[in-house]
């Protein structure tokens, strides 16, 4: 069996093989055809040349030959099924799942027709499920590109009887749960009428699924179940279960690592006991962050004594403290600095960072030299 899709673009289609007679109707003068008036007839042909070429967007399916349908954003194809999708345009460029990209097995080809473009894959399996993209190209002499608005896809099922999951080499996957980022657990089935379920592994039990707090796509299955606000609790080994008829199916483990993601990089605050220190003494430079609890705070230093090598001599701590009644985390580190020399007058520099981002603060000492303290010498 053979599937074809034509995708044009600029538009919606409305008839495949339109009547010669309807195109005559539709003149922009808005006269009805005839043969009276014939002489204003060429001052409207370039309009008719030049719209519907800004007007044509519309993906059909070619179900057998001389018969099309409307393709949705979705679309089931029989694994095993050979596909062929037509796009219009001359050039244009297509995009596949990832798993195509890598094919070797001479399973996909394209090519570029006078007024169209070709992509056929032979012998699809349920591995070939996703997104299937048309790009018309923009060229200038022999430099074209992609016009990515102008783009048309399609999300492809093909579905498999014995697999209800895409297959993948990996027996499990390792997924980052940040604070506050929804993070996704893809759970891709074959076949859009697949009832799908989450689990938890340890202890076995099936995960409850609000719509609020973790949700799944039920219009097209694309994007699998959504974990809006991840929490410490969601952390664990989780799975999907897939039933359709008889048939009941687990996919791929996924390992949900708990990382508590700060809401924005740190604030640092700096400070020295005075403006100014004397020679020989000895000077602490203070930097310090109040943020999130369990949210970790990496400090770097800019400081005068670099230009010699002066080595670096810090203290650190981290604290919970109350701030307008909340806990929160102080972080804190002190730059050392034994019997200040000349050199080390000028900018100090703190830069806090965490997963966020980061954020510096300077402050400018300055050093007042002994010998101004020094009485002067009687004559």
């Amino acid at each position: 069996n053979k599937h074809w899709l034509l995708f044009q673009l600029d538009g919606m289609c409305q008839k495949v093989e339109p009547d010669p007679k309807t195109k005559a109707e539709k003149r922009p003068n808005g006269k009805s055809k005839s043969g009276k008036g014939s002489g204003k007839t060429p001052a409207s042909k370039p309009k008719v040349k030049t719209t519907p070429k800004e007007a044509q967007t519309y993906l059909t399916q070619v179900v057998n030959k001389g018969r099309f349908q409307k393709v949705g954003d979705t679309l089931t194809v029989q694994a095993g099924d050979t596909l062929e999708l037509r796009c219009k345009g001359n050039p244009v460029q297509w995009a596949v799942p990832a798993y195509l990209e890598e094919d070797d097995e001479g399973r996909l080809r394209t090519v570029q027709h006078e007024r169209y473009g070709t992509l056929i894959l032979a012998n699809a399996t349920a591995a070939d499920t996703g997104e299937f993209t048309c790009y018309p190209m923009y060229c200038e002499d022999k430099d074209c590109r992609k016009q990515y608005d102008k783009g048309v896809k399609v999300f492809i099922f093909f579905s498999d009887p014995q697999e209800l999951f895409v297959p993948s080499a990996d027996y499990y996957k390792v997924i980052q749960l940040r604070t506050n980022w929804p993070t996704v657990l893809p759970c891709q089935v074959t076949s859009p009428q697949a009832k799908v379920t989450l689990h938890r592994e340890f202890p076995p039990m099936e995960v409850k699924v609000d719509g609020r707090e973790i949700s799944f796509d039920v219009n097209c299955l694309t994007k699998g179940f959504t974990i809006h606000r991840p929490k410490q609790y969601h952390a664990g080994s989780l799975h999907c279960v897939a039933s359709l008829g008889n048939l009941r199916q687990s996919s791929t483990t996924y390992m949900l690592i708990y990382v508590n993601y700060p809401a924005a990089p740190p604030y640092p605050a700096i400070q020295t006991p005075s403006d100014t220190v004397a020679v020989g003494q000895n000077l602490q430079v203070t930097c310090t962050v109040i943020g999130e609890q369990d949210v970790v705070v990496d400090f770097t230093w800019e400081y005068p004594g670099q230009k010699i090598g002066r080595p670096l001599y810090t203290q650190d701590s981290v604290q919970t403290v109350q701030v307008d009644g909340q806990n929160r985390q102080r972080t804190q580190i002190i730059l050392l600095v034994d019997e200040v020399r000349e050199v080390d007058q000028g900018t100090y520099t703190c830069t806090a960072q965490n997963l966020e981002g980061s954020r510096s603060a300077s402050t400018t000492v300055n050093l007042q030299s002994a010998r101004t303290t020094t009485k002067p010498k009687k004559p």
